[in-house]
């Protein structure tokens, strides 16, 4: 097959038509189409070390997942990379009835195991390599500046696009396995320098820090696809720090679920937002003001899907997406502090955090997780997302602090404050 649209290299032309076998043809087929679709102009390379996969789920349903697996190992078309890829969906030590732990096991991830398997042929980095925040520094997935990437996880997209100046698209799953394996991505949308421009200029105009997944909703509802400026939250970040790093994590992942944001710049904060300055901005840009009654405008809007409203919640979530080291042991000393005003001794709610096992064993390492533990919290590398993802689980009445939790599932949204609040104080949701 020759291509006469997109411009090909000779490598490129030669793969797609046939030099390393059909299987690797295929493949290089399907993302010159899909680059085609987007009006890319041509492939270019991936530099990143790793890849990262969203499809981490053994899902009964996904036959033909596990069919195009078996075909690109078959014909050693592992990928050129190695990869990590989100959470797993199942842990014995989460909360759970014999009614879902049946559906978990026979019904929904009943191919989990064998999935892994074909994972680990085609490149997982380790065996423990699920999270969604795999460019964590105990992960090692950390892409540098202007590298290019295949990734279709959408809050470690735009973490890696925004704070840490990668370069990816929103691809969607199985097209970030393709373009590892076969070494290129089309070239087009935020990979380049035009698709990196802000059509936003969003002023933060609040009168405290505001909350980093309810501020994120707020933008990614407003911008939807488009990329952000943002002023005026540096006053409240300072420097690029751990806890910057963490609240734009939580940040990032509200604008990409609740809208679909892939990029943003953070005046004084972001890199591409210090080198360029407002020159990152398109002529006559649309402006966002968001003040304190804008933040409550949207919290009101959200709703609640419960059905009994004013039930007592069974089980809180916290970790979507994961947390990060610092977000654990800061957690810890809040529940400490708010068991201890409250008289207790252990959370009112059966409370799970969630992180990346290379975080957990780090955090294992201090004397915290014993604390957290013995405050009756679990510690997991569960997804919760997937956890929610069946009417079992639907039903039950839920909170989170996470914005992407809320918009994928029956979960209800709190602050962080609220949350806290309720897990050490106890009470029916309000």
């Amino acid at each position: 097959m020759m291509n006469d649209r997109m411009k090909l290299s000779k490598e490129q032309e030669a793969i797609l038509n046939g030099s390393q076998g059909e299987v690797m043809a295929k493949v290089m087929e399907t993302l010159v189409r899909y680059g085609e679709l987007f009006g890319a102009d041509g492939m270019v390379p991936i530099t990143s070390q790793y890849n990262h996969l969203v499809t981490s789920f053994g899902l009964k349903a996904l036959g033909p997942v596990y069919d195009l697996m078996e075909k690109l190992i078959h014909a050693g078309c592992a990928s050129s990379q190695k990869f990590t890829a989100d959470p797993r969906p199942m842990d014995k030590n989460v909360p759970s009835s014999f009614l879902q732990n049946i559906v978990f096991n026979h019904f929904m991830y009943s191919k989990q195991e064998y999935y892994e398997g074909q994972l680990e042929k085609l490149g997982l980095v380790e065996k423990d390599a699920f999270t969604c925040t795999c460019y964590m520094d105990e992960v090692g997935n950390t892409p540098k500046q202007g590298d290019i990437l295949s990734w279709s996880e959408s809050s470690a997209v735009v973490y890696a696009n925004s704070v840490l100046g990668a370069r990816c698209n929103r691809n969607s799953g199985i097209i970030d396995l393709m373009g590892s394996v076969v070494c290129y991505v089309p070239h087009f949308g935020l990979l380049t320098d035009d698709g990196r421009k802000a059509r936003w200029i969003v002023e933060i105009r609040t009168a405290k820090k505001p909350e980093a997944q309810l501020l994120g909703s707020a933008i990614g509802m407003k911008v939807m696809e488009d990329v952000p400026y943002i002023v005026g939250l540096d006053r409240w970040l300072g420097t690029l720090d751990e806890g910057t790093k963490a609240y734009l994590k939580d940040f990032g992942a509200a604008t990409a679920s609740n809208g679909a944001v892939g990029l943003y710049h953070v005046e004084g904060i972001t890199p591409e937002a210090i080198q360029q300055g407002r020159e990152l901005l398109v002529e006559e840009p649309n402006v966002y003001i968001i003040d304190d009654a804008e933040l409550k405008r949207v919290y009101d809007s959200y709703p609640v899907i419960w059905k009994k409203k004013e039930a007592r919640p069974k089980l809180c979530f916290m970790g979507c997406p994961h947390m990060s080291l610092d977000q654990l042991t800061q957690w810890t000393e809040k529940i400490e502090q708010g068991l201890k005003e409250a008289g207790k001794e252990r959370v009112a709610i059966p409370t799970v955090f969630t992180a990346a096992p290379a975080v957990l064993k780090k955090f294992e390492e201090t004397p915290y997780a014993s604390r957290l533990r013995k405050a009756g919290v679990v510690i997991s590398y569960i997804c919760p997302l997937m956890y929610m993802n069946n009417p079992l689980s639907a039903s039950m009445p839920v909170i989170t602090s996470s914005n992407k939790l809320r918009t994928y599932t029956s979960a209800r949204y709190y602050t962080d404050e609220e949350i806290l609040e309720q897990i050490t104080k106890g009470g029916s949701a309000s």
